[in-house]
């Protein structure tokens, strides 16, 4: 069964609001979900359907930035960031102006980079051209180091003009600086929406990120002796918002090993 509309449902004491439809799925291997969120009478599907089709993980890879795409603009970097010259293409298009902010945003955040700019061929391709300081000539992106492409994909993603709902992040200090580490966690934070507006959920093993996070941001996922992994929230361990309060960095009392439990 499904219900229609957006507000009927069904309360925990069994009481039912609005209408309560019986449904039968012609091929059970396939999701209710997907069928029943691709009608409009059902607006609770839709939504939640949608809020899932929003989900995006990452886990960007510079070789795969390297590659030369086909001219096609694209509103969304890739799973490895394969398109980030497609993306610019699609900002660029959308709004030229907006796009240039945007650039100019994220080469002061880029150590080495004074100007980023796109250039566009003939054939309606888009490449990114970084000047970086003590070089007369640009560079395109495929000659960019792996760090550089890594920052810039990170920042291009947290300037996307209508955001995915969530967004998980893998491990984001690999190939990068650990002075850079920091800077890039506060943008992270700072760029989250309320409620379900935009979420971030960020995986990584460096305490140079983490101190840039407070006790109530970081969750610590620890593997039990049952085989199941708990999490927990920095804040809960003992002594650790307090010291946090005092100006302790989170990521040196993880790494000073404040976030273990003494019972096991």
């Amino acid at each position: 069964y499904a219900f229609e509309g957006n507000d009927s449902g069904q309360g925990d004491d069994g009481s039912i609001t609005g209408k309560k439809i019986d449904v039968q799925l012609s091929d059970i291997r396939r999701l209710g979900i997907v069928t029943l969120g691709a009608m409009k009478q059902y607006e609770r599907i839709e939504k939640f359907l949608g809020f899932l089709k929003s989900w995006y993980l990452c886990y960007f890879s510079p070789d795969a930035a390297r590659r030369l795409q086909t001219a096609a603009p694209q509103a969304y970097l890739d799973r490895i960031g394969s398109n980030i010259n497609n993306v610019a293409q699609y900002m660029y298009r959308e709004n030229k102006r907006e796009f240039e902010k945007v650039l100019q945003e994220i080469q002061s955040k880029m150590p080495g980079i004074e100007k980023i700019e796109p250039q566009k061929f003939d054939n309606g391709q888009m490449m990114l051209r970084f000047y970086e300081k003590g070089f007369e000539e640009p560079f395109y992106s495929q000659r960019m180091s792996d760090g550089t492409l890594k920052l810039f994909a990170y920042y291009l993603l947290l300037h996307e003009k209508n955001p995915r709902q969530l967004v998980f992040i893998e491990e984001p200090e690999n190939g990068l600086y650990h002075h850079y580490l920091g800077e890039l966690a506060e943008e992270m934070k700072n760029n989250v929406g309320s409620g379900f507006s935009k979420q971030l959920f960020i995986t990584t093993h460096s305490p140079f990120f983490v101190n840039a996070l407070g006790p109530d941001d970081v969750w610590v996922l620890t593997k039990k002796r049952d085989g199941c992994s708990e999490a927990k929230r920095a804040s809960e361990y003992a002594f650790v918002r307090e010291l946090a309060e005092e100006g302790v960095a989170l990521g040196d009392m993880w790494y000073s090993k404040y976030f273990e439990d003494t019972e096991e």
